[in-house]
């Protein structure tokens, strides 16, 4: 017993754009791509960011647990959505959590995950932390970082407990180190050389800290089961494992063919994937890199065997459409302006009072129960549907996010615009009762078939392009 992991999850979206494709786009132009062009990286839907990657990180390392001991959330990101309004706050109201639930955004920095992390572990607040990291960045176009740059999330639950993983210590440097920045408002990094952030950054900065880090906990590198670095270079991870005498075959993948990177959610990323298939015992050196250095040490505990998230980073990954389509990526990152005719032009604004008024509808799927006939009815109100005894004042909250559900009918609309036509949605129906009209997401309307099995997402509904608010409901996506 005592503070730790007590337990972890990921999110990976289900697109995965070749990195091929991006050559073919640009290979004219920038032909030393040609060397960064193999393997795919996760890239987020349209109506995918930070925030809602974070919510299915959440719900991925919180599984069927009871969410009431959770005090607070944590959201580590450089790319939240919001630059003023509590972006772990909407995280915290689509899990349903109660209005006791502090919530902190943490950014500035690729260690901000890390950082965020070290902070949660040696807290001495009651309660269980939720501790999440999510990035979906806008590379620039043709740059070495959109050939790297992916987008995923990561979940921690940091408390009390029989944790799967202590934290035996951690050691930071923070240096002013700008290997790249990106202005408050601008879209796109700017980074430095290459060569230069290697043998001045990694060489200098990273490995030193490391070996500190290694002295100050009182252990040999020969000893690490795993180091895990979160370094989209090539060769960087195995050159510091040789300098800290880590043997080679501790220096866990970096998922840079399959993902990308991840930004700073990366670390965490790489912390769910190695506890997946971790055994009681060993020893994870994590080493985070950003205007300085977050090395962490971890021993896993014998609760690792009982512990496994609903999907993990190997789930996520095995859920994945391959996609080619560049121009469509280009557009989605709001980087390729396109003609979206009319009927793109009405008004998104959202009434933010009727969203006080509807949070828990709109923002946490609640729907209600009555209480005298048992009938399950979305939105929740004051007159049960019942047919034969529409009871008043009889409804109890009754939370559907987490309730399978199944495709009743379905519509592929060319018509109506959406950033990815057709625009496809449908009536569902909840198990156990209940029904909506859903949007269907991640899935081809080739593919949607009465009764095929869903579960619901937290997505972005609309854009209100004029003001800059994020609209967000739930979406319905095929079952995993």
């Amino acid at each position: 017993m005592g503070r730790g992991i007590l337990g972890f999850g990921a999110y990976v979206p289900i697109g995965r754009l070749q990195r091929s494709a991006i050559l073919a786009a640009h290979g004219w132009f920038a032909p030393g791509l040609k060397g960064q062009a193999k393997g795919e990286k996760a890239i987020g839907n349209w109506d995918e960011d930070s925030v809602t990657m974070a919510v299915e990180a959440a719900r991925d390392a919180l599984g069927e647990r009871d969410r009431g001991d959770v005090a607070s959330v944590v959201l580590a990101s450089t790319t939240h959505p919001f630059a003023d309004r509590q972006n772990a706050g909407i995280v915290k109201e689509a899990l349903n959590l109660a209005d006791a639930t502090g919530a902190l955004d943490v950014a500035g920095s690729q260690r901000a995950g890390t950082s965020s992390l070290i902070a949660a572990l040696q807290s001495t607040a009651p309660g269980v932390t939720l501790h999440l990291a999510a990035e979906r960045t806008t590379p620039r176009p043709a740059s070495e970082r959109e050939m790297q740059a992916g987008d995923a999330a990561a979940a921690m639950l940091v408390g009390e407990g029989d944790p799967v993983a202590r934290l035996l210590g951690s050691h930071s440097v923070t240096v002013d180190f700008v290997d790249h920045f990106r202005g408050a408002g601008e879209a796109h990094d700017y980074d430095w050389e290459a060569r230069w952030i290697r043998d001045e950054g990694f060489t200098r900065v990273m490995a030193p800290a490391i070996a500190e880090a290694l002295k100050a906990f009182g252990v040999e590198g020969g000893a690490i089961s795993r180091f895990l670095v979160p370094v989209a270079v090539k060769g960087v991870p195995e050159m510091l494992a040789r300098r800290a005498g880590i043997p080679a075959e501790a220096v866990a993948d970096t998922m840079a063919a399959t993902i990308g990177h991840a930004g700073a959610a990366h670390a965490t990323l790489m912390l769910a994937a190695a506890l997946e298939d971790a055994k009681p015992g060993e020893t994870i050196l994590l080493a985070s890199f950003g205007q300085g250095v977050d090395v962490l040490l971890f021993e896993v505990t014998d609760a690792i065997a009982a512990h496994r998230p609903r999907l993990g980073v190997s789930g996520w990954l095995a859920r994945r459409m391959a996609d080619d389509n560049y121009l469509k990526y280009l557009f989605h990152r709001g980087l390729l302006q396109l003609d979206r005719g009319m009927r793109a032009e009405h008004d998104q604004k959202q009434p933010l009072t009727a969203l006080w008024r509807n949070r828990k509808a709109v923002m946490a799927l609640v729907g209600g129960r009555c209480t005298r006939t048992g009938t399950i009815q979305f939105p929740k109100t004051e007159v049960s549907v019942n047919p034969n005894d529409h009871a008043i004042g009889t409804q109890e909250d009754y939370p559907l996010a987490e309730v399978p559900a199944r495709i009743l009918t379905f519509t592929a609309d060319s018509l109506t615009y959406s950033p990815a036509p057709p625009s496809c949605y449908g009536n569902i129906e909840f198990e156990g009762g209940g029904r909506m009209m859903a949007e269907f997401t991640d899935v081809p309307a080739s593919e949607l078939e009465v009764g095929r099995e869903l579960r619901m997402m937290f997505r972005v509904k609309a854009i209100d392009e004029l003001r800059q608010f994020r609209r967000y409901f739930w979406k319905a996506a095929p079952a995993y």
